[in-house]
């Protein structure tokens, strides 16, 4: 399996594994209520953060035995936001598809960082793993999440009136994608300019 190439760079930011002394910045944004609102789990707790940290600590590998790879977005050296990257996709496990996912701090957000990570994400998934197509699942009231998705050539791909069981109650579901190929013609065209 392919091994993501790491630090991943963009004009303002770092993907990187998180590392030991991420925890006091990502607990400080995963602590958070509504932050967490359309991510699963509930609000972490510090340990539960220093787990998270340790565990994740070697991501940028990614085998059949772990197809989850979340990268920590640092900005001057602050964590603020982590993105995921799940090489499968909706139907199989045939390392094709890769589902995207990002969460950002409250006071980083509204700045295009989620954006911008989460293009360089979809950039690696294409022309560093070599996928299909990229997906992201929300909760159909998570608009600015929709909005990043639009941003990044993502179309909307089906909506399930409340189709999802997610915190105690029944919402709907948004799932957007954009193939390879249409990554590449969006692109070479944003390059051309």
């Amino acid at each position: 399996m392919p091994r993501v190439r790491l630090p991943i760079t963009t004009d303002r930011l770092v993907l990187r594994s998180l590392r030991p002394g991420d925890e006091r910045h990502v607990f400080a944004y995963r602590s958070l209520p509504d932050v967490v609102r359309y991510i699963p789990g509930e609000p972490k707790t510090l340990e539960q953060v220093q787990d998270m940290v340790a565990e994740r600590a070697t991501a940028g590998r990614i085998e059949p035995s772990q197809p989850v790879c979340t990268l920590a977005v640092d900005l001057d050296g602050r964590v603020i936001g982590d993105v995921l990257l799940h090489l499968d996709g909706p139907d199989g496990h045939d390392g094709r598809q890769a589902e995207i996912g990002w969460v950002l701090a409250p006071d980083m957000q509204g700045m295009g960082y989620a954006t911008e990570a989460a293009r360089a994400l979809v950039r690696v998934a294409f022309e560093e793993l070599g996928v299909h197509r990229v997906w992201a699942q929300l909760d159909g009231e998570n608009t600015a999440s929709a909005r990043i998705c639009e941003r990044l050539g993502m179309r909307r791909e089906a909506w399930f009136e409340r189709g999802s069981w997610f915190k105690g109650r029944w919402t709907d579901l948004a799932v957007y994608a954009v193939r390879a190929d249409e990554w590449g013609a969006r692109e070479s065209k944003a390059g051309d300019h």
